[in-house]
C-alpha cells in the first residue's frame, strides 16, 4: 500500500499490487513457489479417487495429467479473468476436496473403473454448468443467496471437511484399503517418517520451507521406501514423455440423477469454500471484495469445473493452501498466478512426471495427506474462532453439525443395509449432512443475515493490508522472505 500511495503523492498512475505484471524472472520464481505449494494437493484426490475405482496404474497416470492440466487452465481464468468470468485475484484453482468421498460412492455404486468415471463425469459436468449458471444470478439475488452463509455456516463446513478426509488419509497410512498389506506396521513407519519430517520442516519457521513441506515430506518418504525397496518405479519407463488430455477420453458421460444431486450439494460446498477464500485473499492483498467480486469467482469455478468434466477432471475450487502462501509471501501480484497456470499446464502434458508420483507408496501419502487434512480442519476452527461460540445458537449450530457429519463413518450399516443404493449415495457423505446441517440449523436459530459479514470496505481494506503486512516477514529485494523478528 505504500507503494500505491508514493505513486499517487508523485502524480504517476496508480498500480495496485494485485495488478502489478512483475518482470518475467520473478513471475517464474513466484509462479513456481505457487506449485510446489500446490502440488502436493494437486495430486492427492485424484490419486485417492483413481485408487478407491480400481484404476490401473496407466490410467492413474492419466488422470494425474488431465488434473494438472485442467489445474493450469482453470487457474488462469479465475487471475487473468475473461470478461465477467474469473475474481481476479491472486486464487490458485484445484480438485476440491469436498468431492472425494461422494465421487467415490458415485464411481463404486456405477461399478467402479471406467464405468464409475463415465457416471462421476456426466455429474460433474451438470453441476459446473449449474453453477456458472447459479452465479449469474441478479445481484440483489445472488446476495440473498449468500447471506445462507456467515462465518459459522463456512468456518462448519471446512472443519466438517477436514475431520470427514483424516480417515481417508489415515487409510492410506495403513497401506490403503483393500491392499494385502493393508494395516502392516511397515506402513505406518513411512507414514509416522513422513509425518515427521514434514513436522520439522514447519517447526523450523521458514515460510518457502513450510509452504512446501508436504511436497518435500513425500519426496524424503518416497525416496527412503524406494531405498528400502518399498516403491517401484517401473511404470515411470513405460510413459511416455508427452501426452495431451483429450476430450472425453474414457467415453461418452453418462446422467444419472442421484449422481447429479449429490454433485450439485459439492458444489453448493465448494461455493461456500471459494466465498471464503475470495474474502480471505482480498482482505490480504489489500483489494475491495463485493458480491460481484464473488460471483466472477464463482462463475470460474463452475467454467473449470464443466471443463473438468470434459478432460477427464473434476470439480475445482479456490485453494486454501495458496491463500496462506500468500499471506506468508506478501506476493500479491495475480500474474504471478498466471504463470504457475502455464507452468501446471506444461506439467500436465509430461506423464512421465504423474508415473513418478503414481509410485508414491502409499504409507507416505497417507502421512502427508493426514497433515494436509488435518490442516485443513485448522482452517475451518480459525474461522470459526471469529464467531461468538459463547452464544448457544452458535454453539448448536457447529456441535450438532458435527455429529450430523459422523454419521456415515460411525453407523455405515445404516446407509448400507437399511437405505435404498440411490438414497445412500446421495446422503452416505459426512461433508453432505455436516454441511446441509450447518446451513439448515443457521436458518432456524439465526435466521437469514441482514449483512454479507465477509465483505471488506474500501476503507476497511488497507487497514487489513496494514495489519497483514505487521505479521507477515518482509520480503526481501531478491524475492526471498527476509527473517522474522526476533523477540
Amino acid at each position: 500500500m505504500a507503494r500505491v500511495a508514493a505513486r499517487l503523492s508523485s502524480g504517476e498512475p496508480s498500480t495496485h499490487p494485485v495488478d502489478e505484471v512483475l518482470p518475467l524472472p520473478k513471475l517464474a520464481l513466484y509462479g513456481f513457489q505457487h506449485v510446489l505449494a500446490f502440488y502436493a494437493g494437486a495430486v492427492i484426490v485424484p490419486i485417492i479417487v483413481g485408487g478407491a475405482l480400481g484404476l490401473t496404474t496407466e490410467q492413474l497416470v492419466y488422470l494425474i495429467n488431465a488434473d494438472l492440466f485442467t489445474c493450469g487452465i482453470a487457474s488462469i481464468i479465475q487471475a487473468w479473468g475473461i470478461g465477467r468470468i474469473g475474481a481476479r485475484l491472486p486464487l490458485i484453482q484445484g480438485v476440491t476436496f469436498t468431492a472425494v468421498s461422494p465421487m467415490i460412492a458415485i464411481g463404486l455404486g456405477a461399478g467402479g473403473k471406467e464405468a464409475g468415471l463415465l457416471v462421476i463425469y456426466g455429474a460433474v459436468i451438470t453441476a459446473g454448468l449449474a453453477t456458472f449458471a447459479f452465479a449469474w444470478l441478479p445481484p440483489k439475488v445472488f446476495g440473498t443467496v449468500m447471506r445462507l452463509f456467515p462465518p459459522v455456516v463456512t468456518g462448519t463446513v471446512i472443519t466438517v471437511l477436514g475431520i470427514v478426509l483424516i480417515p481417508v488419509g489415515l487409510n492410506d497410512a495403513a497401506g490403503g484399503l483393500g491392499s494385502p498389506d493393508f494395516g502392516d506396521p511397515k506402513n505406518f513407519a513411512y507414514a509416522g517418517g513422513t509425518m515427521l519430517f514434514i513436522l520439522i520442516l514447519m517447526k523450523l519457521g521458514k515460510p518457502f520451507l513450510s509452504s512446501i513441506s508436504i511436497l518435500l515430506g513425500l519426496v524424503g518418504g518416497t525416496a527412503v521406501a524406494f531405498l528400502l525397496g518399498d516403491a517401484k518405479f517401473g511404470d515411470v519407463s513405460k510413459s511416455d514423455w508427452i501426452g495431451i488430455s483429450t476430450p472425453f477420453h474414457y467415453g461418452a458421460p453418462k446422467f444419472e440423477w442421484f449422481p447429479i444431486v449429490l454433485m450439485l450439494i459439492v458444489m453448493l460446498i465448494t461455493m461456500v469454500e471459494t466465498t471464503g477464500d475470495t474474502y480471505a485473499v482480498g482482505d490480504i492483498v489489500g483489494k475491495k471484495v463485493d458480491s460481484e467480486t464473488v460471483a466472477r469467482a464463482l462463475r470460474a469455478d463452475g467454467a473449470a469445473t464443466a471443463l473438468g468434466g470434459i478432460l477427464n477432471s473434476f470439480p475445482y475450487v479456490a485453494f486454501a493452501e495458496n491463500v496462506g502462501l500468500v499471506r506468508m509471501t506478501k506476493v500479491k501480484s495475480r500474474f504471478v498466478v498466471v504463470s504457475a497456470g502455464v507452468i501446471m499446464i506444461v506439467l500436465g502434458l509430461l506423464p512421465k512426471a504423474a508415473a513418478i508420483v503414481a509410485a508414491v507408496p502409499h504409507g507416505v501419502l497417507g502421512g502427508a495427506a493426514t497433515v494436509m487434512f488435518a490442516m485443513v480442519a485448522l482452517a475451518g476452527i480459525q474461522t470459526l474462532a471469529k464467531v461468538d461460540l459463547k452464544e448457544e445458537k452458535n454453539a448448536l449450530v457447529v456441535g450438532v453439525s458435527l455429529a450430523f457429519a459422523l454419521l456415515p463413518a460411525t453407523v455405515p450399516v445404516f446407509f448400507k443395509d437399511h437405505m435404498n443404493s440411490d438414497l445412500s449415495s446421495l446422503l452416505n457423505s459426512g461433508v453432505t449432512l455436516g454441511a446441509t446441517a450447518a446451513i439448515v440449523l443457521n436458518l432456524i436459530f439465526n435466521g437469514m443475515g441482514k449483512d454479507d459479514p465477509h465483505n471488506v470496505s474500501e476503507d476497511d481494506a488497507p487497514a487489513a493490508d496494514d495489519e497483514a503486512t505487521a505479521a507477515i516477514p518482509a520480503q526481501s529485494a531478491e524475492g526471498e522472505p527476509a527473517p522474522a523478528p526476533t523477540a
